[in-house]
């Protein structure tokens, strides 16, 4: 084996650097392209003089713009108000996941695949409820739909746009608006048919959030409520108050002293002011809360009173991954202080605390459940960053501006595929559109703007470039062109559609795309074959990340609202991922030469 150069030393060392820190998960994913890009300059192997040109590539123009014109589509209510008027015939569980797993597919074809599902999330809770069915049999299915979508068009989903930049580089040629729709209209085909039968795969009895009305049905629902000296339990022990819910609430911890933290035993006895955090199922709380005559959160008010405030609600919402809470506790947000917000409960599942429920962490999929000004509660949710639980489709529409943005994402998509316009204009002036015609604000539409996505992005392309040009990729190339000697074309195409597939999980389907792209079009150099395969294998695989909820964001946003543990993506998943790796595998060399 050829020994690697300085260079290509480096290029090595920093890339298995930044899949650590990946897989580590310590860091944010823009912090560790921030940290890789240093490093980078440091060492020379990408010129100073091209560190911050990923900045300015078109790449990230049309990502950004795709994530503005994104958010002004999910202001308009008419697809809510087509799904309302359908949902008369979608009496049995499998009709509900055919409409709602179809129709985030469609949309995630013309939008970013995240921006679609957040607009039938909600949908699909209520009509879940509405329905008497759990959430959990249409949230999954609708999640690894949206990714699927993102298959159809260049814009779908960011792997498509990475990899067409590559093909930019070789050919001089980028991927055309439609060139992914032949092999991503197969998958979705396939894909749709196995997710309207497959959701029975999932495990049965999953329990998700209630309606916000019920405000606490929630599981395993973590909540905080103070002992007042007018409670009948005061001078009982922890057994009598857990013996209220029937067994079906827990004293995880009792707070004295103002911090001092206790795990009680059953014959602990209970004192006026006492902060308990309690573990309950979802019934059972409101109950013990009344009878016990609790004060739940900081308020001072009982859950009763609290809800009988005419200018209170109290909401569940799920913290996005781009919420501003992310990584931080409602103390340190001063929550109330701040936003006029109280936590009341706090739904994480596949992991318990005992910490007081003001000084947990947010991550993203929690489902909170928040009590504020009814009036304030719309804004101040969307300026967190979190997805309210509620049906936004009531028909409240505004004529003919709620068409509007349907109508400008037309137009871009018009422009760019009949060559008008290249696609990182077409998609800038319809976000400005946006928020000239008022469908945004500008702080709304720079809200819409995932800057963590878009550092990413900006620092992994000078990597990228560099993987190139020092000669990494044509070096990792060579090795699996060895192990791909023994294949035929098609095996290649699998090879590369799998490693990709496999990587993604570890790193953001972003970076997977930057880091293979190269890889595949050198590999296809060597072997004598047409590039254009085996970056369409690069683009599939990296969007599609069925087997764990961290993968994609996607996958992260249904986990709380859905009630799912870690274990139960692959149920679903892993048929899926066979599935895209075979239909993938036959359609793409069908429709782009392997020679």
């Amino acid at each position: 084996m050829r020994r690697l150069t300085v260079d290509q030393s480096i290029a090595t060392a920093i890339i298995i650097g930044i899949v650590v820190l990946f897989v580590w998960n310590r860091l944010r994913y823009d912090l560790v392209a921030l940290l890789g890009l240093l490093a980078a300059m440091a060492t020379g192997i990408v010129p100073s003089a091209r560190a911050f040109a990923g900045f300015a590539d078109p790449v990230v123009i049309i990502i950004a713009s795709a994530l503005v014109v994104s958010a002004g589509v999910s202001k308009s209510g008419v697809i809510g108000r087509i799904i309302r008027r359908m949902e008369p015939r979608l009496r049995t569980s499998g009709r509900r996941v055919a409409a709602l797993t179809g129709s985030v597919m469609v949309l995630s074809a013309f939008m970013k695949n995240i921006g679609a599902l957040a607009i039938f999330l909600p949908i699909a809770v209520q009509v879940a409820r509405r329905g008497g069915s759990p959430a959990s049999e249409l949230l999954m299915p609708m999640a690894f739909g949206s990714l699927i979508g993102g298959l159809v068009t260049l814009v779908g989903t960011s792997p498509n746009i990475l990899v067409s930049r590559v093909r930019t580089e070789l050919v001089g040629e980028p991927f055309a608006m439609f060139d992914f729709a032949p092999v991503g209209l197969g998958i979705v085909a396939v894909g749709f048919a196995f997710l309207s039968v497959g959701w029975r795969l999932l495990p049965a009895g999953r329990r998700t959030p209630a309606s916000a009305a019920a405000a606490f049905d929630i599981e395993p629902y973590l909540s905080e409520a103070r002992l007042p000296a007018t409670s009948p339990l005061v001078g009982k022990t922890v057994a009598d108050l857990e013996a209220i819910g029937d067994g079906s609430v827990t004293v995880a911890a009792i707070v004295r002293e103002k911090e001092r933290r206790y795990t009680p035993a059953g014959d602990w006895t209970l004192f006026a002011d006492d902060i308990l955090v309690l573990l309950s199922d979802p019934h059972a709380l409101r109950a013990i809360v009344t009878e016990a005559r609790l004060q739940l959160g900081d308020t001072g008010r009982t859950v009763k009173q609290g809800l009988a405030a005419g200018d209170m609600e109290v909401v569940e919402a799920v913290v996005t991954p781009r919420s501003t809470l992310l990584g931080r506790s409602a103390s340190e947000l001063r929550l109330r202080q701040r936003f006029g917000l109280t936590l009341i409960g706090i739904s994480r599942h596949g992991e318990r605390t005992m910490a007081r429920i003001r000084n947990v962490r947010f991550r993203s999929g929690d489902v909170l459940v928040l009590r504020g000004s009814a009036a304030a509660m719309t804004d101040t949710l969307r300026d967190l960053g979190c997805l309210p639980l509620v049906d936004r489709a009531t028909g409240l529409g505004r004529g003919r501006r709620d068409h509007l943005p349907l109508i400008l994402l037309a137009l871009a998509m018009g422009a760019v595929a009949l060559d008008l316009v290249p696609v990182a204009a077409a998609f800038f002036g319809a976000a400005v559109l946006m928020v000239l015609f008022g469908i945004l604000t500008l702080r709304e539409a720079y809200d819409a703007l995932e800057l963590p996505i878009l550092v990413l992005l900006a620092c992994l392309i000078p990597i990228s470039d560099a993987i190139t040009s020092t000669g990494m990729a044509a070096l990792i190339a060579g090795g699996l062109a060895a192990a791909a000697g023994a294949l035929p074309p098609v095996g290649t195409v699998t090879l590369v559609l799998v490693t990709a597939m496999a990587l993604t999980p570890f790193l953001n389907n972003a970076a997977t795309a930057l880091i293979m792209a190269p890889i595949a079009a050198n590999l296809a150099q060597k072997l004598g074959m047409n590039a254009d395969p085996l970056l369409m294998a690069v683009a599939v695989g990296s969007a599609c990340d069925f087997l764990t909820p961290i993968g994609h964001q996607c996958n992260t946003l249904v986990m709380g609202p859905g009630g799912y543990r870690f274990g139960d993506y692959w149920r679903l998943g892993l048929p899926l991922s066979v599935l895209v790796v075979v239909v993938g595998s036959v359609l793409i060399p069908v429709f782009w030469g392997l020679r």
